[in-house]
């Protein structure tokens, strides 16, 4: 990956695979030779049904996962070659991210401030702004443990971006949330991308990614089978709703028709 390509997004991707064994010993792609650029700024959208490859993808990018072949450079630094950068500048939240249930939501966020090195002098500020920005603040004394899952979700965005990263991995972030917890994480979203940070965003909510994303790719079986922007997208297929889009996508993907 050479240094012009690290400076044009703040994550450029390039050719990363993925590759697992099954029962049998048999080698399989779950991710294959993906390559795409996201810009500060910007909300990116990956899309794709389940098992497509969406949470590896993201997982190779936070550094949980390595990569088979292929790298990836977020904020300028590589993820196979500078993982500790790279786990820095991030703010990375899945499905599968869990909080302590006997610590309140206030300890949680406090505690991880200071995994990320952060002074203590500053953590307080931080810590009540972002609370108050996802309005933690009247439940930040209460245990994980017997907070809803909206609630959370909210106390898990706060541990993942309280080092203040310019790039936010989101895989999934409204799952099983009502619509106005929802509400809360998307106008989260937005607001983050306002303020200039990447967000690399996965959904299988497609109201959602016409809301929210400037570009879209959509993955399906390991492998990317549309880029763009919306309306490029929209353009390509000749459908107006992203759902359709989606739809028209796979259909010529699985059939080689024409999506139109």
């Amino acid at each position: 990956m050479n240094e012009t390509s690290r400076r044009n997004g703040a994550v450029v991707v390039e050719s990363l695979v993925k590759e697992y064994r099954n029962p049998k010993g048999e080698p399989f792609r779950a991710v294959d030779r993906i390559s795409f650029e996201a810009k500060s700024g910007t909300i990116f959208g990956l899309l794709g049904p389940n098992g497509a490859g969406k949470t590896t993808a993201l997982r190779m990018l936070s550094t949980l996962v390595p990569p088979t072949s292929g790298n990836a450079a977020i904020a300028g630094f590589s993820i196979t070659k500078n993982p500790s950068q790279v786990r820095s500048r991030i703010g990375f939240l899945t499905g599968s991210t869990g909080l302590y249930p006997r610590l309140s939501a206030l300890e949680v966020v406090r505690y991880f401030a200071r995994l990320y090195g952060m002074e203590k002098d500053v953590v307080e500020a931080r810590v009540q702004h972002l609370f108050d920005q996802l309005e933690i603040t009247p439940f930040q004394n209460k245990r994980c443990g017997e907070l809803s899952s909206g609630m959370s979700q909210k106390v898990s965005i706060a541990r993942a971006i309280v080092h203040d990263p310019p790039v936010l991995i989101l895989d999934e972030p409204t799952t099983g949330l009502d619509v106005l917890a929802s509400q809360h994480i998307v106008e989260f979203i937005l607001r983050s991308r306002d303020s200039g940070k990447c967000v690399i965003f996965s959904t299988h909510i497609m109201s959602e990614a016409e809301r929210l994303c400037d570009q879209i790719a959509i993955i399906h079986k390991g492998s990317i089978i549309a880029s763009g922007t919306v309306d490029q997208l929209r353009k390509e297929t000749n459908k107006s709703k992203v759902e359709d889009v989606f739809l028209a996508v796979l259909a010529k993907s699985e059939s080689g028709a024409s999506p139109s």
